[in-house]
């Protein structure tokens, strides 16, 4: 038994090891990212949304599954353009009901409705490590302008996939009554806070 133990001590601190020496390549200049065209990395990506319910508390879901390009050049960042599609029929809360009953005609509608898309219209640098990405969100078949604070994290080859890999954390809002959605409005919140962490991997890599 000790040895078996002792042998899963030395895998993960070896794997502790690749991590530590992938984390100390990254970069968290952005003017050293390498340019070219990137696909959002689907499984670690995270889109959640939060709204207040009832006045009491504040109620939180997540999409799963999400794609997406991004074509960046550090040198001409205003340039850089982001496409994002969500898939409605992904959402998942605490609550198998409640996540039902967002895929119905009521909420998201998924079957009609099958996803949210994201087109950036302008980027504008607000700071080092910061920008505005400007879009149209396309949502319950509704297409209306959308604002997301964009911070960069961090560039670099993932010490487990090998891949070079930029990432950035979004937070923007929204009134789904905008998009056709308001259904037990004021009781549940019309407006949504969106929190979402995007990594990306560069193609050809």
């Amino acid at each position: 038994m000790s040895r078996h133990i002792a042998l899963a001590t030395l895998s993960a601190c070896a794997a502790l090891s690749l991590a530590g020496q992938g984390l100390a390549q990254a970069t968290v200049d952005p003017g050293s990212v390498k340019s070219g065209t990137y696909a959002l990395e689907t499984s670690h990506a995270r889109v959640v949304f939060s709204l207040t319910h009832m006045g009491f508390s504040t109620w939180y879901g997540d999409f799963s599954g999400s794609t997406g390009t991004l074509n960046i050049d550090p040198k001409v960042p205003g340039a850089a353009k982001l496409d994002i599609t969500i898939p409605t029929g992904q959402v998942t809360t605490t609550n198998a009901i409640v996540d039902r009953e967002l895929k119905s005609p009521g909420w998201f509608d998924a079957e009609k409705y099958p996803a949210i898309t994201f087109h950036s219209t302008s980027v504008v640098s607000t700071g080092p490590t910061t920008a505005k990405v400007t879009g149209d969100l396309t949502f319950h078949g509704v297409t209306k302008p959308v604002d997301l604070d964009v911070t960069f994290k961090g560039a670099g080859t993932n010490p487990l996939s090998r891949a070079y890999t930029v990432g950035f954390d979004a937070r923007g809002s929204l009134k789904r009554s905008d998009f056709g959605v308001s259904k037990y409005v004021p009781m549940v919140g019309d407006q949504v806070e969106l929190m979402i962490s995007a990594p990306f991997e560069r193609k050809g890599d």
